[in-house]
């Protein structure tokens, strides 16, 4: 990421100048770190529809990495399934010439650099995938596509930005989603005592089913 002075064309940002500051992020790849999470997002060997939610820096993508790694490869909680991956930003497969450089599974199909919308539809059209994931759910055409495949027979593993289940039901964009219960399972994520701390994961309903222990506490 840079951020300096935008020039515009056209009511949008082409490019920048006078470049001030520069954020450089490394994809990584954690394998094992969904291990003790993943009982929790299977029903009757089947994976949940999942929302991973944290504000940024959080672990979110990492996880979802290693969970698309999990169901494509199978585990002991479910046999192996085709995953579709829209990579908008490369961070997930980290790809290069449309080769992944992380590991995501050996029946994972890729569309790298493909906005998310018209990847979720490509896919459903011509991979035939039963599981689609996306980082950073941000528009409504991503939330359209996540519904249209849902109702096609997918399930759908995802992540959005927000600090809390309170301020996940807020968010405009996502109150239809969260009150129709169309996402089964709910994964918050903090960094109060290291990256990834699973604060709590809830079912549709918004009950909890487990989170970290804390000092002095017994975990769910």
């Amino acid at each position: 990421g840079m951020a300096g002075q935008v020039i515009l064309e056209d009511g949008h940002v082409k490019n920048l100048k006078y470049v001030s500051s520069v954020n450089v992020r490394m994809s990584h790849e954690v394998q094992g770190c969904a291990d003790r999470i993943f009982p929790y997002l299977v029903q009757e060997k089947e994976i949940c529809h999942t929302l991973l939610v944290s504000p940024p820096r959080c672990g979110k993508t990492t996880l979802l990495r290693d969970l698309i790694r999990q169901i494509s490869d199978g585990n002991a909680w479910i046999s192996g399934r085709t995953v579709g991956v829209v990579d908008e930003r490369s961070e997930l497969g980290g790809c290069w010439r449309g080769v992944a450089q992380n590991h995501l599974g050996k029946r994972t199909d890729i569309l790298d650099g493909c906005p998310k919308a018209e990847g979720m539809m490509m896919l459903i059209r011509s991979m035939g995938p039963e599981v689609i994931a996306a980082d950073e759910i941000g528009s409504p055409e991503d939330v359209h596509a996540m519904e249209y495949a849902m109702h096609c027979g997918c399930r759908i593993l995802a992540t959005v930005h927000a600090g809390s289940m309170e301020e996940l039901r807020r968010k405009p964009l996502l109150q239809q989603l969260v009150r129709k219960g169309s996402f089964e399972r709910y994964v918050l994520l903090g960094n109060q005592k290291r990256v990834g701390q699973v604060q709590g994961i809830y079912d549709e309903r918004g009950s909890l089913l487990y989170r970290e222990e804390l000092p002095g506490e017994q975990a769910c």
